[in-house]
């Protein structure tokens, strides 16, 4: 009123002037005014009497507010140190001016008229009677309130204990938060208002209803922030009175009550939620609100001002036993029949989270001994226990072993003392445990079998804790789920025969059981599921699992599975009623057999499929075929196997999983989530987790071809798609050390032992196949993945089919290291992407750890090829790392959309921890992994010229792994080293299945292999530098052998010997390779360069030893191949040039030859026509006449073998007989049939060994022709020809009686031709002798029998080895070889020809002369068991008396 009367004044008299207010004019007056001594003291007086006049206390501490901020107020212009205490002076100075006038003490005046405001406070809200929250005006009112109460307690003007009993008067008018205030501002503490009420009940009562009220305000209130420091003050208030350590505390009444009172509140509270979640608690109600709000207080930050006592430690073990003994009220029976009910993912996620911040504050350990504790002492809710117990093993990996030592000392203690509780928890436990899954727990069918299946076992094989054992199975039998009393069937209890009937007394209870549930063990599925929660489904939905696998398993052996076998003959109602028609599901079959087709005539003709069943089938998949639609794939069922169950529970985890990782207030249910997410596997895979974890077995998988069924697919690609999200998410917020278990437990999830292996053949498809094309967000997530199935993946072995593996297999990390290929720039980009993820996620996520943590992550192979590419790519990187970076992996960066990969490898490549890692052996990239990486380059496909792959190849062998020591994976500077690594990489390569390119005659090209045209070049080049390096000095011998042979004598003394067929291929595809790298190489590897000193021949040693031991046994006939022979006598004739007398070194090594290595003379007689132009142009450059001597004997051999098939005379044969006689058979090959047989019958002017050596190689061609299919181009002759030769020459040596038995008992200690002709042919061909003896039984003369001692003894030699070598299965090869020939009936079947012998055998034996069975009994000793009949017929024939007729018949039937 003052200022508006003073402003027209001003206005009236300022011409004009702006009008001042009344603050202003004071202001001026101030600044004018003087001061003397006492003046403000007058006016400070002058204030309080005229306040004393109009003073109403309650109204003047509502009204009482802080210094306005922009206001100018007098007290602030005479002295503004004043104005802190000047409102509350007012107050004081009133309130003892009012205490005097009524004469009380001015503390309980003061506590009442605060106490008085309080309540006025909190009703001036106009807020419904249940709130417990200040609105922003009240807390404006309290602020300044609560400061003049401040005010009176420095003064000694406010007394605590009144105040609280005036406070708790009106306590339904106090709110929750002005308590918090008051102890916050350190007017009365929370401890000092609760203390101060006698009646503790109500204390409790009014405590537990305000609390309730603010938990279920909490999040809607606008400030959640205050209510959750009222809510944590209030709290860790009761914590650390309720559970101090105290041990006066009971000397101290108060503080007795107040723990009483604090444990009393937070016990409600406990008891008011877990009711809440047994009664089903709604999302969103006010209920599930509180719960919430109050399990919310269990985090950890909650008591991070308390946390060095150890009361929050105390509250939450107290809290754990509290719940795990909440109402008691379900038994055992109860438990062991809706236990099932109570897994992980089915426990409601606010129990579960309790569960979860409770064992945050313990140890597994400390978890594991108070659940036993708590078990032993107290009555328990089973529910609770066994869902904590899920949650355990769920959410802490390191307590499943604990569980596991928990449960086999109560099975101890249960057997020793017959303790039926331990035994029932011992139980309960490990079927929670094992509802989990097989990633977390071994399933409770394996775990039964492990505990009881052995004599090992817990109950110890004695009739006593045998009793006890099946007493309390027969107890569970009424309570059973179908799915225990299965596995308790077929994995029963190990029994002594003794006790035996305990054993069946419980099985057919538990079978009776079983049929009471309609359950019949008969219909139970093949592979059974005895590990699934599940309750246990219908038959047909167990037959087409049972299909997948039979056909699963028939794949992989190629028989039908012995399970599928067994159900037929035993288990015939479940086989016919639901196998059978399962696995004969009409479709639209394949033009080529499947292996669903496969096994089904596997069956039919093991007549276990019904004719008339199969006829259905049949007639059913042909109607299928004509209305198959026109876009319909081979194989395509008619009608769904079944139906694919629905993937959107599954993708709805998932989503809900990545939710989690997306929000930081999450993080602590992402283990929940996982849970949920493995639960939720079973039902989208059609079936659970059943069949435990993948351990213990291999896991097949196709590389080449990998494929997988649309649901598989599905499923894969939900997991994955998921896993690189959340990676993203979790990435672009913290490092991979900083963010949590999440993946290794989601990888856990897929490591099932039916999930993993499709997992696995979904990367291999993206990596393998589709590498290229996948973006970087992909390939770090990926390459996170990769990292963590090496880190929690299985230990089974991974058996790639396609790719060279051990026959054990390969480990998970190995597997995916094998399938980075670098055939072209843009799969070797990939590469270069992949391995610098996974090496910087490797190196990041465990930068903490221990080194061998990372090396079990990381492949060295992956490493390895890590190195070959930032070699191969980066010329800088060839240098040493000078200055190590040190700064983290780049593992961010590779985020960003326009990342670098390259410049992150070259980061990566200098980062210190890498280099740090790469000083570990395993991780050396030596020179032979150098060389099998270069190998699968393709040079068509390559990033580099033909001119920069040589530049980098030479600095790679002669700058880096030649000079580097061994130790490194180097060579030590020895260039024959390196050339030997060399060839034993290139034949491992061209023996692995990396390297298919083959010539149509199954000859290795080795320029056709994939990427070895250039690597073989280097070969050539350092193979030639090795012979033109120095010379041995003087009196120094050179070296013996060349380095080549070295690696071939290695490498097949390394190889198996035999005779079967699989041994002989693997050691015949050893010898290609090794023929085209010596065909690659310079022909005086072959021949050796002769020593200048001296005229002595070159060292064809190697090469002699390597053609009789190895190339004769794969040679067609008696000659090697014509690009052998060509390169041999190209080495030859180099090697003449070189020598100072050419025409002497040749003789030399010719005439060696023919002692040594004979078969090098008949293959250039059978090549000569190709051979000799070649020859004598070479030879025309030697300035030294004519053909050496042994060259022209191999002419003057030639022209022999052609005039004996013209008409004119016959040219002298040259020496040795045999050279002469294979010229002469080489030439009747090639005239023909017809020719050959009229020119044979001039072969009686011929010697005698000459014609026995040509009855041998006639002999070698009619095996030749047996083996060798009809129609193929290395049949010289077809077998009828080859017999009409045999025929003609062995009537010749009979006509000339010349004796000819000798070549069918040839050894190698015979010396002379015997030795000579063993060594011209294979050894499968001398051991097949005995059915060329056979195959000409009609040729032989009559009087054969009785002229030749020898021959009877030879017959049978010959029929004893026929037999043996068709038991031993070696005349399989004829058999097959002669399938397609013409030959006379008989001739080609083994059976047919060994029946001829024996009729042969029995009917020549008596007419034989005495003197043919001299030698017989040493021959029978050594065959006792080949013919029973021969061999009687043999010993009465020799026992006979001299009057028994010789020619007369044996009575034989």
């Amino acid at each position: 009123m003052a200022a508006s009367q003073v402003e027209p004044s001003a206005s009236s008299s300022g011409l004009g002037r702006r009008r001042r207010t009344w603050a202003e004019l004071l202001a001026g007056r101030v600044k004018r005014q003087t001061y003397g001594s006492g003046t403000e003291q007058k006016l400070q007086e002058s204030a309080v009497h005229l306040l004393r006049r109009h003073l109403n206390l309650n109204d003047l501490l509502l009204e009482v507010e802080g210094v306005p901020c922009k206001t100018l107020c007098l007290n602030q212009l005479i002295d503004p140190e004043a104005c802190t205490n000047l409102s509350s002076s007012f107050i004081g100075s009133a309130l003892r001016d009012e205490a005097s006038r009524l004469g009380v003490p001015v503390a309980v005046l003061s506590s009442r008229m605060v106490a008085s405001s309080v309540t006025q406070i909190c009703v001036s809200g106009g807020e419904p009677s249940h709130g417990v929250l200040l609105n922003a005006e009240q807390r404006k009112k309290l602020s300044s309130l609560l400061e003049v109460a401040q005010y009176l307690l420095a003064h000694s003007m406010f007394s605590r204990l009144s105040f609280c009993q005036e406070l708790w008067e009106v306590q339904d008018s106090s709110l929750l938060e002005i308590m918090w205030h008051l102890h916050v501002k350190n007017v009365v503490s929370l401890q000092e208002l609760l203390e101060s009420r006698a009646d503790t009940q109500a204390t409790v009562a009014w405590l537990f209803r305000n609390l309730c009220l603010l938990c279920e305000q909490t999040e809607a209130s606008p400030c959640s922030d205050v209510a959750r420091a009222v809510l944590s003050d209030f709290v860790q208030m009761f914590v650390l009175r309720g559970f101090q350590n105290n041990p006066d505390l009971r000397r101290n009444v108060e503080l007795e009550q107040m723990g009483k009172l604090a444990v009393a509140v937070l016990q409600r509270m406990l008891i008011f939620a877990l009711e809440a979640l047994a009664a089903g608690v709604q999302d969103g109600s006010s209920q599930h609100k509180v719960v919430k709000c109050w399990f919310g207080v269990f985090s950890g930050h909650t008591y991070s001002s308390i946390m060095s006592t150890d009361s929050p430690k105390r509250f939450f073990s107290h809290t754990l036993t509290q719940v795990l003994t909440h109402k008691p009220v379900l038994r055992v029976c109860d438990a062991v029949q809706m236990q099932k009910e109570w897994s992980f993912a089915k426990t409601h996620p606010l129990l579960t989270g309790l569960y979860r911040r409770l064992f945050a504050m313990l140890s597994s350990e400390e978890l594991v001994g108070h659940l036993q504790e708590v078990l032993e002492t107290h009555e328990v809710n089973w529910q609770h226990v066994l869902t904590c117990v899920s949650t355990l093993v769920i959410c802490l990996p390191e307590a499943q072993q604990l569980v596991q030592d928990w449960v086999a000392r109560l099975l101890a203690r249960a057997f020793e003392n017959c303790d039926l509780d331990s035994m029932v928890t011992a139980f309960l436990v490990v079927r929670q445990a094992a509802l989990e899954g097989p990633s977390v727990f071994p399933s409770y069918a394996d775990w039964f079998q492990a505990s009881f299946g052995s004599s090992r076992g817990y109950h110890g094989c004695s009739k006593k804790t045998l009793v006890f054992l099946f007493k309390f199975l027969s107890d569970l039998v009424p309570f059973e789920a179908p799915r225990y009393l299965q596995a308790h069937i077929l994995h029963p209890p190990l029994v002594p025969s003794k006790y035996r009937s305990l054993l069946t007394d419980y099985v057919s209870l538990a079978k009776t059981r079983l049929a009471d549930l309609k359950v019949s063990v008969e219909n139970m599925g093949l592979y059974e599921d005895l590990a699934s929660p599940a309750d246990v489904t219908e038959p047909q939905s167990r037959a087409r699992q049972d299909v997948e696998k039979a056909i699963a398993v028939f794949e992989h052996t190629g028989r039908v599975p012995a399970a599928v076998m067994e159900a037929s003959i035993f288990r015939r109602p479940y086989y016919l009623a639901h196998f059978l028609p399962a696995l004969l599901t009409p479709r639209v079959l394949p033009k080529t057999p499947d292996s669903r087709a496969a096994l089904i005539e596997s069956l039919r003709r093991a007549d276990k499929i019904p004719p008339s069943l199969y006829s259905t089938y049949c007639q059913a998949c042909s109607a299928a075929e004509e209305r198959k639609p026109e876009n319909a794939a081979p194989g395509m069922k008619v009608e769904a196997v079944c139906g694919e169950e629905p993937l959107g529970p599954l993708a709805a985890a998932l989503q809900a999983l990545r939710a989690a990782m997306t929000d930081p207030t999450q993080h602590d249910v992402v283990a929940a989530r996982v849970a949920v997410v493995s639960e939720q596997l079973g039902s989208a895979w059609g079936r659970a987790e059943e069949d435990g974890s993948p351990g213990g077995r291999q896991i097949q998988l196709s590389v080449l071809a990998p494929g997988l069924e649309q649901q598989e697919g599905q499923v894969a690609d939900l997991l994955l798609t998921c896993f690189c999200q959340n990676l993203i998410v979790a990435s672009s917020s913290a490092p991979p050390a900083r963010q949590g278990p999440w993946a290794s437990r989601l990888v856990s999830a897929m490591c099932g032992r039916r999930l993993l292996p499709v997992v696995l053949t979904r990367l291999c498809q993206l990596l393998r196949h589709q590498g290229p094309s996948l973006s970087g967000s992909h390939v770090l997530g990926l390459a996170a993945l990769v990292v963590h199935l090496a880190e929690s993946g299985p230990a089974c072995p991974v058996v790639p089919v396609g790719l060279p593996a051990p026959a054990e297999g390969m480990s998970i990390a190995e597997f995916f290291s094998s399938l980075l290929t670098f055939r072209t720039s843009e799969t070797l980009l990939f590469c270069l992407k992949f391995c610098t993820a996974v090496i910087s996620y490797s190196l990041c996520r465990f930068s903490s750890s221990s080194r061998d943590t990372v090396c079990s992550c990381l492949s060295p192979g992956l490493v390895k090829r890590f190195q070959f590419i930032v070699f191969r790519l980066f010329s800088e990187a060839r240098d040493p790392v000078c200055q190590e970076d040190t700064a983290g992996p780049p593992w961010r960066p590779l985020f960003q959309p326009s990342a670098d990969w390259q410049q992150a490898a070259l980061r990566l490549w200098r980062q210190r921890p890498f280099q740090e890692l790469l000083k570990e052996k395993e991780f050396h990239l030596t020179y032979r992994d150098w060389l099998q990486l270069e190998l699968e380059i393709q040079p068509e496909a390559d990033c580099f010229s033909d001119t920069e792959r040589w530049d980098f190849h030479q600095w790679a062998i002669h700058e880096h792994f030649l000079p580097k020591p061994s130790a490194a994976g180097g060579c030590d500077g020895d260039l024959e080293a390196a050339c030997t690594l060399l060839v034993d990489v290139l034949i491992d390569f061209c023996q692995s299945s990396r390297s298919y390119s083959y010539s149509e005659n199954s000859d290795l090209v080795l320029s056709g292999c994939t990427g070895n045209r250039d690597i073989f070049s280097r070969l050539q080049e350092m193979a030639a530098g090795l012979e033109q390096g120095p010379v041995a000095p003087p009196g120094r011998s050179p070296p013996r052998g060349h380095f080549l042979f070295a690696v071939f004598r290695r490498r097949l003394q390394a190889l198996a010997r035999g005779w079967d067929v699989a041994t002989r291929l693997q050691r015949q595809r050893e010898l290609l390779v090794y023929k085209r790298i010596l065909l690659g190489l310079s022909p005086s590897v072959v021949v050796g360069s002769p020593q200048a000193r001296q005229p002595t021949a070159p060292d064809c040693t190697e090469f002699f030893h390597l053609v009789n031991s190895e190339l004769r046994n794969f040679s067609h006939g008696s000659a090697l191949t014509h690009d052998l022979t060509v390169h041999f006598f190209r080495g030859l004739l180099t090697a003449c040039s070189q020598s100072r007398d050419p025409s002497l070194t040749a003789d030399l090594v010719l005439t060696t030859c023919q002692t040594e290595c004979p078969l090098v003379l008949t293959s250039a007689l059978l090549w000569w026509p190709r051979l000799e132009p070649e020859l004598r142009s070479r030879w025309g450059r030697c300035p030294r006449g004519p053909l050496p001597q042994e060259l022209q004997r191999l002419c003057e051999a030639q022209r022999f073998g052609r005039s004996c098939l013209s008409p004119d005379p016959a040219s002298p044969a040259p020496g040795p007989a045999w050279l002469s006689a294979a010229a002469l058979y080489f030439a009747l090959q090639r005239a023909g049939r017809d020719r050959a047989r009229s020119h044979l019958q001039r072969l009686g002017c011929h010697g005698e060994e000459l014609l026995v050596s040509l009855f041998f190689f006639s002999l070698m061609g009619l095996l030749s022709s047996y083996l060798t299919p009809r129609g193929r181009p290395r049949q010289a002759v077809d077998t009828l020809t080859a017999l009409d030769i045999c025929a003609e020459i062995l009537g010749c040596l009979q006509t000339k009686r010349v004796s000819w038995l000798l070549l069918f008992q040839l050894t190698e200690t015979a010396g002379g031709l015997g030795h000579v002709l063993l060594r011209l042919a294979p050894d499968q061909y001398i051991r097949l002798l005995p059915f060329a003896f056979y195959s000409l039984l009609s040729c032989f003369d009559e009087d054969t029998l009785t002229r030749e001692d020898a021959f009877l003894h030879v017959a049978v030699d010959m029929y004893l080895k026929l037999i043996c070598l068709f038991v031993a299965g070696e005349t399989s090869a004829i058999s097959a070889g002669a399938s397609g020939s013409r030959e006379p009936q008989g001739q080609g079947d083994p059976v047919g020809l060994i029946t001829e012998a024996r009729r042969f055998l029995l009917q020549s034996i008596p007419r034989c002369p005495k003197e043919s069975f001299s030698n017989m009994a040493e021959l029978l000793a050594t065959s006792t068991d080949c013919d029973p009949d021969v061999r009687a017929a043999l010993l009465s024939r020799q026992q006979a008396g001299p009057g028994t007729d010789l020619y007369q018949e044996p009575h034989l039937f």
